[in-house]
């Protein structure tokens, strides 16, 4: 009996030290699957969330929204927080390809800045599926010393004409053009430089906008969307229609490296277009306690101005801009002024037919065909 009850009080004692070992792997197996656009987040950041939370991210990148959309629409794409820009998380939100938010599970989310929230709402009314990371311009960078030397010391790069203009444009082309491979920022430059409406989805529209950046084709070296950053900053090419903050990286990339390249950014007079990029959650995300923490995380003051000041992106937190670096928050190139402001648009989601018309001009564009 005394053998009996040794073997009892054993075996108990084995059993809660299983359960004891199983909820300690539990809880050491928490994770968020996270899909971000590439280069968009500062060293660190997530690292730090892993070291507060005990939960592990693992982080993926693309660098199109066609690429993050043919992953939601498809299903079960495996990711737990996704970053869509405004026109398409619109798009997604209609095909109810997100969860709506608990905002009792995202306290920090009261630091949001309103003037962003409202624009935001153009796309997710009520604010409902998605919460603003980051938002920038689509403008103009290019190699300071270089556009000197081939526009002379006086000559500004201020205007859509620099672009648009093929022997404005012909000029870079020995040391490299590069343009964003995004149909959704190209050609609503293009329709507003023609003066149309950069939302237009009549097809005569959309045909001569696509004709405009095929007189310039002949002088782009590459469409892509995230090689560019490198490129400025290490001198290989001098010119490239892109995305603010990226922009703004080449900028801090190159002064790091102290190899006398300088870059310089311009949103164009006659007006850009302004992106918003969005934390959401897939309807079917496996881990939606943890996606609500790195969400929230993300959302702290601190952590926010630390992207912002790391990316040179603004972001939708205004409780973070008393931290954000004097040079970033002041630049008006990353946080435009009021006046300027008035001189952005936004693209909202078209519908498919459009979307259509749109890809195949766009394949001609690119195919210069």
């Amino acid at each position: 009996m005394q053998k009996q009850g040794r073997r009892l009080v054993s075996l108990v004692g084995t059993i809660a030290m299983v359960l004891l070992f199983a909820a300690s792997a539990g809880a050491q197996e928490r994770t968020v699957n996270f899909y971000n656009w590439s280069n968009y987040m500062a060293p660190g950041v997530l690292e730090d969330f892993t070291k507060e939370t005990g939960i592990k991210v693992v982080y993926d990148t693309f660098d199109a929204n066609e690429t993050l959309e043919t992953r939601l629409l498809a299903g079960k794409s495996g990711y737990d927080v996704v970053v869509p820009t405004g026109y398409f998380l619109q798009r997604q939100i209609t095909a109810k390809v997100f969860l709506k938010l608990d905002k009792s599970k995202l306290p920090n989310l009261a630091n949001a800045w309103p003037v962003v929230t409202g624009q935001l709402a153009t796309y997710d009314p009520g604010n409902n599926y998605g919460a603003n990371y980051m938002w920038g311009t689509t403008g103009i960078g290019y190699n300071v010393k270089m556009a000197e030397k081939i526009l002379g010391p006086d000559a500004k790069i201020d205007s859509w004409d620099m672009v648009f203009k093929p022997e404005n444009l012909a000029k870079f082309k020995d040391c490299g053009i590069h343009m964003l491979d995004s149909a959704d920022d190209i050609l609503p430059a293009a329709l507003s430089y023609l003066g149309f409406d950069p939302n237009s989805t009549k097809q005569a529209d959309l045909e001569k906008a696509a004709d405009l950046v095929i007189k310039i084709r002949p002088y782009v070296r590459k469409f892509h969307s995230s090689e560019y950053l490198s490129a400025l900053a290490s001198g290989e090419i001098c010119f490239v229609v892109g995305w603010s903050g990226d922009i703004m990286q080449a900028r801090s990339r190159a002064a790091e490296a102290k190899s006398g390249v300088e870059i310089g950014y311009t949103v164009p007079k006659e007006g850009a277009q302004m992106f918003f990029d969005n934390l959401a959650i897939p309807a079917d995300a496996k881990n939606v306690a943890e996606a609500y923490e790195l969400i929230n995380y993300l959302y702290r003051p601190d952590v926010a101005a630390k992207n912002s000041n790391f990316l040179s992106y603004a972001n939708g937190n205004l409780a973070s801009q008393k931290l954000i670096d004097p040079k970033i928050f002041n630049d008006k190139n990353i946080y435009p002024d009021e006046a300027m402001q008035k001189k952005l648009f936004v693209i909202t989601a078209r519908d498919p037919a459009t979307q259509r018309i749109i890809n195949r001009l766009w394949t001609r564009v690119k195919t210069g065909r």
